[in-house]
């Protein structure tokens, strides 16, 4: 579903990604891990073509990360979602379908299908601007699940949530990885990734330090941030 082939990206002397080869399978659950500026979200802009790399190349479902038909498989929810509070939730996904030109029947069956995933019903027709934190990334997760992408790109879907909502979350992203959806996460709450993700790939300062499964990385009573910290600090 993913693959980089030794994609970089410069800033001028500044190498955001050096080098960087890995793959990511059809309906795997994949973390890509590393501190603040380790070449996370760079790789997460060229995927999506928000930026293109220098050298290397970087394809999705087949094809390059440049052919606009590589975006059409792809939902995508970017850290510190925001919705307009003035809409109701229902309201937004109505406009999201929308810029996907889906015909108004079908943007009707999908949101009212949409709302069923991500448990909003009876909270679809008040305004954002009475949403928790959690209820808007779940409806951030559901507007990004409009036209039946095949991936999902998520970056900190968890970000600024309390436990509660951590959990919920967690929760409805098993759900869609058991309906066969591909989900590659950028996340640094360690403790969720140990718990639900298939593998996991280590970058800092543009460099891939390691991708394995979470059960090989962590092994032997090590707790997935040991992991990290030991890589990260060499």
């Amino acid at each position: 579903m993913i693959e980089l082939n030794t994609a970089t990206k410069r800033y001028g002397t500044l190498a955001a990604v050096d080098n960087v080869s890995f793959h990511v399978q059809a309906g795997e659950y994949f973390a890509l891990l590393g501190p603040n500026g380790a070449g996370k979200t760079t790789i997460v802009k060229m995927l999506l073509d928000f930026t293109r790399p220098t050298s290397g190349s970087l394809s999705v479902n087949g094809f390059p990360s440049t052919n606009l038909a590589s975006r059409i498989a792809v939902g995508y929810l970017a850290e510190n979602y925001h919705i307009p509070p003035y809409l109701s939730g229902w309201q937004y996904l109505q406009r999201c379908a929308e810029l996907l030109d889906i015909s108004q029947a079908d943007a009707r069956d999908q949101c009212r299908h949409i709302v069923e995933q991500i448990g909003m019903q009876g909270r679809e027709n008040t305004k954002v601007s009475t949403y928790s934190k959690g209820m808007i990334q779940r409806f951030g997760i559901g507007a990004v699940l409009i036209g039946n992408p095949q991936l999902l790109i998520l970056d900190e879907p968890t970000s600024g949530l309390d436990p509660i909502g951590i959990r919920e979350i967690r929760q409805l992203l098993e759900s869609l990885k058991d309906q066969g959806m591909t989900i590659f996460l950028n996340s640094h709450l360690l403790s969720e990734v140990e718990k639900i993700c298939d593998n996991a790939a280590i970058i800092n300062r543009g460099k891939l330090l390691v991708k394995d499964t979470i059960s090989s990385l962590v092994k032997n009573g090590d707790t997935l941030e040991d992991v990290f910290v030991r890589f990260i600090k060499g």
